[in-house]
């Protein structure tokens, strides 16, 4: 990667895995229905202002929105409410490493769901692997990362994220939206559903000290919002398989970020857990042979159709590529799904 672009990498990962951070920190003051109001709420005024000066097109048919409402509640509503449930008991870190393995859940969501998705070996033993690599970094043995109830929240967001991924995959994809055109309708439906779900979840006077002030507004408008501006500027640079390779960085940034700013303690499980779980991912998608298809990832790929498909929690969810937030933009056949499928949205 030239300076600039590696910079743009490393700058986005520290927007995805501060992410967890941030919202530890909102929830000082906010319910989680709150911070995910607030969050989504910025993030798509974000990227409506962006396509409105860009003049990028948003879907226009009924039906196609009612596939981007759906993309949002699996991709935002449901996974943004669970991390910050479960964000009330366990840590940004191990939260962070949690919703790291989201690429492996999508290949086995779409190993299930997807009919040109195969059964392989390959996949098979890093399946395994990953589900092994979970317990470990969940360590249900003890308390040391928090409860194992907010562990399970947290790992139930990255199965959602998942879904999301495969879902976008199979019905938004084929419709050729603009990457961000698809990544701002999925964060306006997704505000839309979350305003209407908030007045029903738990509500306490909001408590805006500079703190949380600080935190929803980056989460909000920087790890929602541009950091996929930033992702798609990526994915024309570099491609969209050394792009998803971020995915890797995040978890590590998140516990970085959690450890300077939260001060929280690191145990050996999660480090164990963490790097089985991200070699096994590594392995079941064939990362090795796909960069070395795309030596330094050759030539910049032409202008994603679908947002990245492995999307961040901060983001919306993408046709399918990260976890992360929309699925993800359309790359090879020879691509793992988590980086091939187009992104609808985190």
């Amino acid at each position: 990667m030239l300076n600039a672009t590696a910079g743009r990498f490393l700058l986005l990962a520290l927007l995805w895995g501060s992410s967890f951070t941030f919202i530890k920190v909102s929830l000082e003051g906010l319910t989680p229905g709150q911070l995910v109001l607030a969050r989504l709420f910025l993030g798509a005024t974000v990227l409506s202002l962006i396509v409105a000066f860009r003049r990028v097109p948003l879907p226009r048919q009924l039906g196609v929105w009612g596939h981007v409402a759906a993309a949002a509640l699996f991709g935002n509503v449901i996974p943004f409410l669970l991390l910050s449930y479960g964000e009330q008991t366990t840590g940004a870190a191990i939260a962070g490493v949690l919703i790291g393995g989201t690429p492996l859940l999508t290949l086995a969501i779409a190993t299930a769901a997807l009919p040109n998705e195969r059964v392989t070996g390959r996949k098979a033993t890093g399946l395994a692997f990953g589900f092994i690599g979970v317990v470990v970094l969940m360590g249900p043995w003890g308390d040391a990362l928090g409860s194992f109830g907010g562990q399970l929240a947290c790992l139930g967001a990255a199965v959602s994220y998942a879904c999301g991924f495969v879902y976008v995959r199979k019905f938004l994809s084929p419709k050729g939206l603009p990457a961000m055109g698809a990544a701002a309708s999925q964060l306006i439906a997704a505000f839309a559903i979350q305003a209407a779900v908030t007045p029903f979840l738990a509500w306490e006077t909001p408590d805006f000290t500079g703190r949380v002030t600080g935190s929803i507004v980056v989460l909000g408008l920087f790890s929602t919002g541009l950091a996929y501006v930033l992702y798609f500027r990526l994915i024309n640079d570099v491609g969209a398989t050394t792009a998803s390779a971020v995915n890797y960085v995040v978890p590590v940034a998140s516990v970085l970020v959690s450890i300077v700013v939260l001060d929280e303690t690191i145990t050996w499980n999660l480090v164990a857990g963490g790097i089985i779980v991200l070699l096994a991912m590594g392995y079941a998608e064939n990362r090795d042979g796909q960069l070395r298809r795309r030596p330094g990832a050759a030539g910049a790929a032409p202008a994603p159709k679908a947002p990245p498909a492995t999307a961040q929690p901060g983001a919306a969810a993408q046709p399918a590529a990260q976890p992360g937030a929309a699925a993800g933009p359309p790359a090879g056949r020879d691509e793992p799904v988590a980086t091939r499928a187009a992104e609808e949205r985190r």
